[in-house]
């Protein structure tokens, strides 16, 4: 059980990897294909924007699909991708091939966590959860410095760097993770059937507050150079040790989130990690003066944010468990708009606000999404019309492999 979530985490590090460590090489980009660094930016905002679309509409459309050969077809389309954008020889081209990587990315990451949760009896969710959407963090912890590092020498190797980790990830699933059973003989649901979860309230606000929080969360996260400019001196090696303490950080919340959603539950899990949030931006135009205040605040917003990224998608899975892709998915939706629009939001924060406040923005906007989290029942308490049997989690019509 514990491999085949392992397995699960290999090919959300690559994911992770991928769309994270872009903002490290936006100057090679620029500098070799002649274009501007915004422009160049563009590549991270396509990616968010085109995982966003296309999370929904492809659990939708592979509803029935085998949940194995779903995970591998979503790695290869990724892995391909990632080839197909190191081996690009213009910026339209680049622009092209992070869509078609984002389309795999949005296939696999809501699907790898929709198959892990029900891998797992309900009250175990969390920490499959967390062991899976811990591939992501590790990602920020080692894959992102390390292709940044790849990126020093010439961009494309960080690009390959990622289709590596995505070979790698395929032969794993390929070779040790079992064929589910046999889908049930069942008419397959129209898509107006499969939409039918949007019309439920509390998944429009499930949606909504995970859009809220990571819409909080980047739009601090995005600019972190500029908050603790003061710190660092503007020494790109001084930020690397506040981002490094952020991504060990983050590991650690994946797992200490996982568990505290099953043993406390969604909701007082997203209460908490928002007041710390809340705090620690509240904090960060003082922290932001010294490398330790510095690090601490990115430790801290760290480990809180991850905490409450699992217990976003805990707390849809259990409005309508036998819908858990499609739920999954419209979280990964929303997490990839927050994110989309963080760079924008910030900016604006800068400029009305400052570079030394800004970052009240993000505890405003967090405050926001916690209330608006307190508007959905415990993600602990499983409601909606079906039982969250492990068969039912993992896509309704199968079991989990």
């Amino acid at each position: 059980m514990r491999l085949r979530l392992l397995l699960l985490a290999l090919g959300t590090f690559a994911v992770g990897t991928d769309s994270m460590v872009m903002a490290g090489i936006l100057g090679l980009v620029a500098r070799d294909l002649d274009v501007s660094v915004p422009a160049a930016g563009q590549m991270v905002t396509v990616f968010a924007l085109a995982y966003a679309v296309f999370a929904p509409l492809l659990a939708t459309l592979t509803a029935r699909w085998p949940r194995r050969r779903l995970l591998l077809t979503a790695l290869v389309v990724f892995t391909a991708a990632n080839a197909l954008s190191a081996l690009a020889p213009t910026y339209e081209t680049l622009l092209a091939t992070r869509v078609l990587a984002a389309a795999g990315a949005a296939l696999y990451t809501p699907t790898a966590n929709a198959v892990a949760t029900g891998l797992v009896p309900p009250e175990q969710r969390g920490r499959a959860l967390g062991t899976v959407m811990g591939g992501m963090t590790v990602a920020t912890a080692l894959g992102v410095p390390l292709g940044t590092y790849l990126g020093r020498v010439e961009w494309r190797l960080t690009l390959w760097l990622v289709v590596a980790l995505g070979i790698v990830a395929i032969a794993g699933v390929a070779l040790f993770l079992r064929e589910p059973p046999a889908a049930g003989r069942g008419a397959t649901p129209g898509l107006r059937e499969r939409l039918a979860p949007l019309r439920d309230r509390r998944v429009a606000i499930g949606v909504l507050t995970t859009f809220a929080y990571f819409l909080a969360v980047n739009a601090v996260y995005i600019y972190l150079g500029t908050a603790v400019r003061t710190a660092t001196g503007g020494d790109a090696d001084r930020l690397s040790l506040v981002l490094l303490a952020g991504g060990a950080a983050s590991v650690a919340g994946t797992w200490l989130g996982g568990r505290a959603v099953d043993r406390l539950g969604a909701d007082r899990v997203l209460l908490l990690g928002g007041a710390v949030a809340a705090a620690a931006f509240t904090a960060l135009p003082w922290l932001g003066r010294t490398m330790p205040g510095a690090m601490a605040y990115a430790a801290v917003v760290s480990m809180a944010g991850w905490a409450i990224g699992v217990a976003l998608p805990h707390r849809l899975v259990s409005v309508d468990p036998a819908n858990a892709p499609l739920l999954i998915s419209l979280n990964s939706s929303a997490l990839y708009t927050g994110i989309a629009a963080g760079g924008a939001t910030g900016s604006a924060a800068i400029a009305l606000l400052g570079e030394r406040w800004f970052p009240l923005t993000g505890t405003a906007l967090v405050v926001a999404a916690t209330v608006l989290a307190g508007a959905v029942r415990d993600g602990r308490r499983p409601v909606g019309r079906l039982a969250p049997t492990p068969s039912a989690v993992s896509g309704g019509s199968r079991s989990a492999p």
